[in-house]
């Protein structure tokens, strides 16, 4: 097991034999790029993430940052990664070479993420936010704004951040105060003074690098000095550290949060405009911020889904060596105490926790590269109908991606600590990091129940069902072929079912009428969704396993068996909970305050 944080031959068979990256080079936009240079810069990410991310992913554990003489100190090493992961060029590997980038598809990059992800998510942290702030700026700044921010990030010198939550405003963003008041107008574009508090900033304040780019929002004052009431008065602006003169900007470090896991990302509390107001420069048009703002805040969830499904794929490799090396009890029916110990893999109820994490684990990353195709398509596929269609798809399965890895990873997380017994809820072994790490991604980038009411309330009942009947098309296309190959007869039908099911309850949902009698269980239907679409993921990964050429056949039974698996075990789960959304209970409406 050379790379014990993820199977590496399980990520070569999803981007060669599954999700085709050889099609992508096809691609004018990748067109320069081959296999070979794919595989070279996995190659580079495993290397990276061996010798520069992993050494260091306990101690950042144990060393948070602090805050000591004015400064935030952070474990030397993950500035030594960062740097590491700098002069390979992966900072702006998706990116245009106009840009200063490889021009590589972004399945690449996600898989380059999953490497070093699964090996430190948290010094990872840094990484995600910069290259989605950087391209926000690139896709709505300015061409001077682009050359002072975004350009800078991509080339690893500044590190970039979101600002959106507040203290008294958690994730209800058109309640936020913070105040933007014009200052006039230079190179940069309309220039702002802000005002106001910032909670949550991950990577909000440290020493790397020559700056820091947050991206805030805040409301522009109107004429009679109030805010604008709702989301619609949001703008976006861009407040760095230091300004472009050399000044420290007004921006003010109040404080650290202390997190259960994810240590080594900084995570802090940011006061603009203490003195005389931190000067900010508007990205996009007055009001547009939020819209705005969406590009980032998808690409970060996306990049959450991903986060969570590499730490699942971790426990998993780890509880698997750990089983097939921990020699502990006898064979059920052996009574001879002389006998042997055998391995923990060799207990039935080892080998149901094992699996369950395979199918969740490894589900959710496929789900995670699978989109990270569609955003190829949708930027780079030649034909204009391919670009609209995945993007419909993506634009759906977007509160899935960050959804459901991060939940079901938790999970699969859960069942590794219990595999090591005692000793995983040890500090000796890193599953119970693993698990506190991977706590977060429920949380961060909107929260589950956010995530719920995005896909019911947004994506299918305010689509008037356009993407969702584009999912339903895919999933029948794979149904059709599935019933060609006598194995997957019976998991096709299991998704067949669930597929009914789905569509039977949304049906139920519009004929309500009154949308918060539908979106009360919003989180339900979305976890029952999510398992219709990591269902779907495991049936043609299935397939693609069956017609795979030169895998070793115990590699392609095992997948073959975790698709059956997911399909008899798991997705039956969702037709009890899809019931009681169908019918619309309202059982939570009629509790009141005081039973709680």
């Amino acid at each position: 097991m050379s790379f014990p944080y993820l199977d590496m031959n399980d990520l070569d068979f999803m981007l060669a034999d599954w999700l085709d990256w050889r099609g992508l080079a096809q691609f004018p936009a990748f067109a320069e790029h081959d296999e070979g240079t794919f595989r070279e810069v996995i190659a580079l990410a495993e290397a990276l993430a061996q010798d520069q991310f992993a050494p260091h992913n306990r101690e950042s554990d144990q060393n948070e940052p602090r805050f000591e003489n004015g400064r935030v100190v952070l474990l030397p090493a993950i500035e030594q990664a960062l740097d590491s992961y700098r002069e390979a060029g992966l900072m702006a590997a998706d990116f245009v070479t106009e840009q200063g980038g490889a021009g590589l598809p972004t399945l690449v990059s996600s898989a380059v993420a999953a490497c070093l992800s699964a090996a430190n998510i948290a010094t990872c942290g840094y990484v995600l936010l910069t290259r989605a702030n950087a391209r926000l700026i690139v896709a709505h700044g300015t061409p001077a704004q682009i050359e002072t921010w975004a350009k800078p990030q991509l080339h690893g010198r500044h590190y970039g951040t979101m600002c959106l939550s507040e203290p008294q405003a958690g994730s209800s963003l058109g309640d936020i105060r913070t105040r933007a008041t014009p200052d006039g107008e230079d190179d940069l574009g309309a220039r702002y003074r802000l005002r106001g508090n910032k909670m949550w900033i991950s990577g909000g304040e440290h020493e790397m690098g020559d700056n820091i780019v947050h991206l805030v929002l805040a409301k522009i004052a109107q004429d009679d000095g109030s805010l604008p009431a709702g989301t619609k008065g949001i703008s976006l602006f861009a407040v760095p550290r230091i300004l472009p003169d050399g000044r420290r900007n007004d921006v003010t470090l109040a404080g650290l949060n202390h997190k259960l896991g994810y240590r080594g990302t900084v995570n802090t509390l940011l006061n603009f405009g203490e003195g005389d107001g931190a000067l900010g420069w508007r990205i996009g048009g007055a009001g547009q911020g939020l819209a705005i703002m969406f590009q980032m805040m998808n690409e970060a969830r996306v990049g959450v889904g991903l986060g969570a499904a590499a730490l699942a794929c971790r426990g998993y490799r780890q509880s698997l060596a750990y089983a097939r090396e921990r020699p502990q009890g006898r064979p059920l029916g052996v009574k001879d105490p002389t006998t042997a110990p055998v391995p923990l893999i060799a207990h039935p109820d080892v080998r149901r926790m094992l699996i369950v994490q395979k199918a969740l684990a490894e589900g959710a990353l496929g789900l995670v590269l699978r989109c990270a195709r569609l955003i190829d398509e949708e930027q780079a596929a030649p034909d204009e109908a391919a670009r609209q269609s995945a993007g419909r798809l993506l634009g759906l399965l977007t509160p899935v991606v960050k959804t459901f890895p991060s939940e079901m990873g938790l999970r699969a997380n859960d069942l590794a600590i219990q595999i090591h017994g005692g000793y995983g809820y040890t500090r000796d072994y890193d599953v119970e990091q693993i698990w506190r790490d991977n706590r977060l991604n429920p949380i961060h980038e909107g929260t589950t129940g956010i995530q719920g009411l995005d896909l019911l309330g947004r994506k299918i009942i305010g689509d008037g069902g356009a993407s969702l009947q584009q999912l339903v098309g895919e999933i029948r296309q794979t149904l059709t072929r599935a019933r060609a190959q006598d194995r997957l007869i019976a998991p096709a039908d299991s998704l067949q079912a669930a597929l009914e099911a789905v569509l039977s309850c949304v049906e139920r949902l519009q004929a309500f009428g009154d949308p918060r009698l539908a979106l009360q269980h919003a989180t339900p239907f979305l976890m029952a969704f999510g398992h219709l679409v990591v269902g779907w993921v495991w049936l043609d990964k299935a397939l693609a396993a069956l017609a795979a050429q030169g895998r070793d056949p115990d590699y392609i039974e095992g997948k073959v068996l975790a698709c059956q698996y997911f399909m008899e075990w798991e997705l039956p789960r969702i037709h009890p909970d899809l019931a009681r959304v169908a019918a619309g209970d309202d059982l939570l409406a009629r509790i009141p305050e005081g039973g709680f």
